[in-house]
């Protein structure tokens, strides 16, 4: 018996059983791309796939819903495939093993795909209904969203030709996304030669930060393990005379950094003092991040004497100081129209330098919900690079869903949203990427909102899928379709 044939709204579980049975982790969606072609076919709806495995469908007005402005339902067809270490489920073939707990859903020993499988589902009841009354509808499905928006990028929306779009990618009921930041990777080279040295060599570490998300955790004012490296280099450069050997930190360009360690080489007579000096400044340290980061260390090991080791020195390492002192971090404008919204912010990702290279690598993320302080900001951080000598380049860029303060469809979805359901609905932006950045940069004329059921632990094995919540945001998807006119 099928698991799910008791829940409701029946049609979109339905729908939502079929997409779990079929494979659809990023990059292998092919086959839920046919199986979008097909239910069209079978429906005689107007259709078309491109090349990457986008599908647009369209379904003409009710009687009567001609003249009303056209609604484009948008979801991405792929999920995070990721599972516990004792799973034996093969993600190219098997379908998912649903299970319902209570008043949630999820897969046995594997994620879900409620990200975004339960848009798809929504999408494709709206199709097969005979009895919602709507304008036309385009349903936009979209491949590889979360390796890197890659099918909304390849998309062409020539032909869309929907006034509303309705982006069913939320995690959170009660929420409506009205904005979402554009971003890019920017990655740093700067030259350096070395000479020989001799010494003590010690290894210095920033240690026990929380780091976390660098778009939606960025504003919790958390340390970032590289840039106050770069700050005790600064502090320690005004007492001792030490030499670099190497220096590496974070582990991803989009995660605050929890953790740098450096290698120096000082004069062996210093060392007792600067593991002195270490101590205080981590004390000083400590106590400006005392809320924010209360486990920030900074642990000194003495690691051997050296005779000869090539090390960064003089004029090069204070570039490397300079650079690390002066790069922007954290977050660099507030909007003025949504209350605690990040406008604007960089995070220091990724830090290498090993001892026998002969250059720093640091790659960065640059965010912004204004498109034009995304390029401002980065056209600084270019001049800094290349003022010290060093080159910049970037990629991954994908544009900002700006603010629209004149939406019509926002008052509307909140209006019905009260009345249905007797509270506000928290209208609210997001600083991090969606597709809807990308598709209005395509349509700019679309007047867009996001929103969805509530889906915990996305993109893990735990994730769950709220039952009662996708049956409200049906109804109110419903109710929207109905009455936005």
């Amino acid at each position: 018996m099928n698991t799910l044939d008791n829940l409701q709204p029946a049609t979109v579980f339905s729908y939502f059983k079929k997409i779990c049975d079929i494979p659809h982790g990023s990059g292998n969606t092919q086959m839920i791309s046919e199986y979008c072609v097909n239910f069209a076919k079978d429906h005689g709806l107007w259709y078309r796939q491109d090349e990457s495995g986008n599908v647009i469908i369209r379904k003409p007005a009710t009687a009567g819903r001609e003249t009303d402005k056209g609604i484009v339902i948008q979801g991405h067809l792929d999920m995070v495939a990721v599972k516990d270490a004792d799973s034996k489920h093969d993600f190219g073939k098997d379908p998912l093993d649903l299970v319902i707990d209570g008043d949630y859903l999820y897969a046995k020993g594997t994620s879900l795909g409620g990200d975004d499988g339960i848009a798809i589902a929504y999408a494709l009841a709206i199709l097969d209904s005979d009895t919602i009354s709507h304008p036309q509808i385009e349903a936009v499905f979209t491949v590889d969203e979360e390796i890197g928006l890659l099918g909304a990028a390849a998309l062409d929306m020539s032909d869309v030709t929907g006034s509303y779009l309705l982006n069913i990618d939320s995690e959170e009921e009660g929420v409506l996304l009205v904005s979402c930041a554009g971003g890019l990777s920017g990655y740093i080279s700067l030259p350096v030669k070395r000479c020989s040295c001799a010494g003590t060599l010690v290894k210095v570490s920033v240690d026990g930060l929380l780091g976390g998300h660098s778009g939606v955790e960025i504003d919790r004012e958390r340390c970032n393990a590289i840039k106050l490296m770069g700050r005790l280099f600064f502090d320690l450069h005004q007492q001792f005379d030490f030499k670099l050997l190497s220096l590496t930190g974070g582990e991803k360009d989009n995660a605050i950094a929890k953790y740098c360690e450096a290698h120096l080489v000082v004069y062996s007579e210093k060392v007792r003092e600067l593991v002195g000096v270490i101590d205080n400044f981590e004390k000083i340290y400590l106590n400006e991040y005392r809320a924010s980061d209360s486990g920030l260390r900074l642990d000194v090991d003495i690691v051997e004497d050296v005779l000869d080791k090539a090390c960064v020195s003089g004029v090069y390492l204070e570039k490397v100081i300079f650079l690390l002192r002066q790069l922007p971090y954290g977050v660099m404008h507030r909007s003025v129209e949504i209350e605690g919204l990040v406008e604007t912010s960089m995070n220091l990702g990724i830090l290498k330098m090993s001892d026998d290279d002969d250059e720093l690598a640091l790659t960065v993320s640059l965010r912004s919900s204004e498109n034009t302080r995304k390029k401002e900001l980065n056209d600084k951080v270019c001049y800094l690079v290349e003022f010290l000598g060093g080159s910049y380049s970037t990629s991954g860029e994908y544009p900002a869903w700006p603010y629209r303060s004149d939406s019509e469809i926002r008052p509307k979805m909140t209006e019905i949203y009260s009345k249905m359901f007797g509270k506000e609905l928290k209208v609210e932006a997001i600083h991090a990427g969606l597709e809807c950045g990308i598709l209005l940069e395509k349509k700019p004329e679309l007047d867009a909102v996001s929103f969805g059921p509530d889906i915990l632990d996305i993109h893990t094995a735990k994730e769950r899928l709220c039952i009662s919540s996708v049956e409200r945001m049906w109804r109110y998807l419903v109710e929207v379709i109905e009455h936005v006119l």
